[in-house]
């Protein structure tokens, strides 16, 4: 999965001039809490959020009257404030690699760059959930189970021949390596929905022959 087929192309961004004010309304008309700051090319420069604005203003307990204070912030520039410390991902490079650095950096979302440094596009946490959603299968239905697998050469082949045996239709494979190390695996699958009969007559065989950690059917009804 790569990051180029996920991200948004639709940036917004700001000059390294932008009056932090003015930067304050993008971020409050388009319902974003930051922003990239390029040049006139198109090079990324930094970014800046909402909390670094909200750490530039003035406090409420400040003595400027409303002509000073409206001033004050016209005059602070984005560049004042941005962070040049940046963490960025490239297009051809992998979502996961992308959710590993949020997750690690604690923050909402990646600059996407090209080799060059000029911002491409931007990746989100709603984008990782987007790719989640979509590898899953859950918005088509079916059900979900879980095995847990001796970590064995062949074991998920055997699996897999188990379930085609029974003509299930299979929609998604995930497994987990957690803890490192450990002598078998969690493996989360989920098929289209299928005769009562069949189905349970599956489960029977899958009960008999491995560890089955749950079974899960949900509706969910969603619109991306």
């Amino acid at each position: 999965m790569l990051v180029g087929n996920w991200m948004s192309k639709e940036l917004v961004t700001v000059t390294p001039d932008t009056s932090m004010m003015r930067a304050s309304k993008v971020m409050k008309d388009k319902n974003v809490r930051g922003l990239s700051v390029v040049d006139k090319n198109g090079f990324l420069l930094g970014i800046v959020t909402d909390r670094d604005i909200k750490e530039a203003s003035p406090s409420k307990a400040t003595t400027l009257d409303v002509h000073e204070l409206y001033y004050l912030l016209s005059e602070i520039k984005v560049q004042d404030i941005m962070s040049s410390n940046l963490i960025t991902i490239k297009a051809h490079e992998s979502v996961e690699k992308a959710a590993v650095l949020m997750l690690d950096n604690k923050i909402g979302g990646l600059p996407v760059v090209d080799d060059e440094g000029k911002l491409v596009g931007v990746i989100t946490q709603s984008d990782v959930f987007k790719v989640l959603i979509s590898i899953t299968g859950v918005l088509h239905g079916g059900f979900q189970f879980s095995i847990e697998l001796p970590d064995e050469q062949g074991t998920l082949g055997a699996l897999v021949a188990l379930l085609n045996k029974h003509n299930a239709r299979i929609m998604s494979i995930l497994t987990a390596y957690e803890p490192e190390g450990a002598a078998s695996r969690q493996v989360f699958i989920r098929v289209q929905d299928m005769d009562k009969a069949l189905q349970t007559a599956m489960m029977e065989e899958l009960n008999s022959k491995y560890k089955v950690l749950f079974t899960l059917r949900e509706d969910i009804s969603h619109s991306l």
